[in-house]
């Protein structure tokens, strides 16, 4: 059985625009999604941004009967999976094929969850709606994609916080070479742009208050920093053994070579201050990816824009490619998207898969003021083009939990 799994489809809607196409030519143009919360009236609280995914009318992808019954993560993966599945050419109609769909979440259902207890509160049980359960559990995202799809194979959804999205990789990757599947889509959603969420994370001090420049709130790696940026959206990629997608013609973007994951076992919302368990995170993926640190061209960071991740993050990379650090590119999506906590880590794997297939390395913009303690090439500001043989992907999830995703080209 063939044993190189690759990337052959994309599908995206995020703060940066509504296809995968949209998305790459705003990362690579170094333009910002962030902007004034339009979702809740915002005016109140000490954060009043966030990434919000921008003009999308689910009634104009979906039917009434799928609107009505889906949240919102499951609107944003269904239409996200229907473009990934279109880019692989592949029939979107799986009903015949040994398909899969492993798509995570951190907070899937959080919106309906704080909607339907308003209602509850304000109106008592009989004004409660039946779908309401249904619509707000983590794994409705993954089997909204597969009745769409007709998907009858191993189906999935796993909770890692910010590390869902590049674990739904991996998982997807282990499917394949099993022979569970030959065709995965894996990926991540989140959309839990809320008054609590925003009330929580500001209890948190976890965000930005850079109210007044949205646009320059997101500051990853920068000394000037102040907290992240809470966004949402969906990624999709098809996934599938290298034979299969040469067999019939695909384009194929980059192969998922391997990965690992660790546990911080810390603190559940501050990472282990040596960086040690994300060090670890980071020379298991290279091991099992064959790779060695000196073939590393590119690092996706975590790159949160927290004084402590990006502090962490930097020091973990030092340790874990020594020498080598100081000739990897690394970036950090996060500075145009901000945070889109489930779906993070894959935007992630596309942005690798893309600089990989493109030979383009989008910026960290924002970067302006360097910070003594996080010393790496972190891209500033312009995007780079540059080869990129092999690249790592870094997330690290509240709880402790480090993801890291290697990939490389298809020869």
């Amino acid at each position: 059985m063939d044993d190189r799994i690759v990337i052959s489809g994309l599908g995206a809607l995020t703060p940066l625009g509504n296809s995968w196409r949209d998305t790459w030519a705003s990362l690579t143009a170094g333009r910002s999604g962030v902007a004034r919360i339009t979702q809740f009236d915002a005016g109140d609280m000490p954060t009043q941004i966030a990434a919000e995914v921008k003009g999308f009318d689910p009634h104009g992808s979906l039917t009434v009967k799928q609107v009505n019954r889906m949240s919102r993560s499951s609107q944003l993966a269904v239409v996200a999976a229907r473009e990934a599945v279109a880019d692989a050419g592949l029939d979107p109609d799986f009903s015949e094929r040994e398909a899969g769909v492993i798509v995570n979440s951190a907070v899937s259902g959080f919106t309906e969850i704080q909607d339907a207890t308003e209602v509850f509160h304000s109106g008592g049980e009989r004004h409660m709606s039946p779908r309401f359960v249904s619509s707000s559990l983590t794994n409705m995202p993954a089997c909204e994609i597969a009745m769409e799809l007709n998907i009858h194979g191993p189906v999935n959804a796993s909770a890692l916080a910010c590390a869902s999205g590049a674990y739904a990789l991996l998982e997807a990757r282990r499917l394949l070479l099993s022979g569970e599947a030959d065709v995965v889509l894996a990926g991540g959603v989140d959309a839990a742009i809320t008054p609590v969420m925003f009330a929580g994370l500001s209890a948190m001090r976890a965000l930005s208050k850079h109210n007044d420049a949205p646009a320059e709130a997101s500051r990853p790696f920068d000394a000037d920093r102040d907290g992240f940026v809470f966004g949402e959206g969906a990624v999709v990629l098809v996934m599938e053994r290298l034979a299969d997608a040469r067999a019939r013609g695909a384009h194929v973007y980059a192969e998922v070579l391997g990965g690992a994951l660790t546990s911080d076992a810390f603190n559940v919302v501050a990472p282990e201050p040596s960086g040690i368990y994300a060090t670890r995170a980071i020379t298991r993926a290279l091991a099992n990816a064959r790779l060695d640190a000196s073939d590393l061209d590119l690092v996706c960071a975590h790159g949160t824009s927290t004084k402590a991740n990006d502090r962490t993050e930097t020091s973990a990379l030092h340790q874990a490619l020594g020498a080598s650090a100081a000739d990897v590119a690394v970036t950090a999506p996060k500075s145009m998207t901000g945070h889109l906590i489930g779906a993070a880590g894959a935007l992630a794997g596309m942005l690798c898969a893309l600089s990989i297939s493109e030979g383009v390395i989008p910026a960290t913009i924002n970067y302006t003021t360097p910070d003594p303690e996080c010393d790496l090439d972190y891209v500033p500001n312009v995007a780079r083009e540059q080869r990129v043989r092999h690249a790592l992907t870094n997330a690290f999830g509240f709880g402790g939990q480090n993801c890291v995703v290697a990939f490389g080209e298809v020869g």
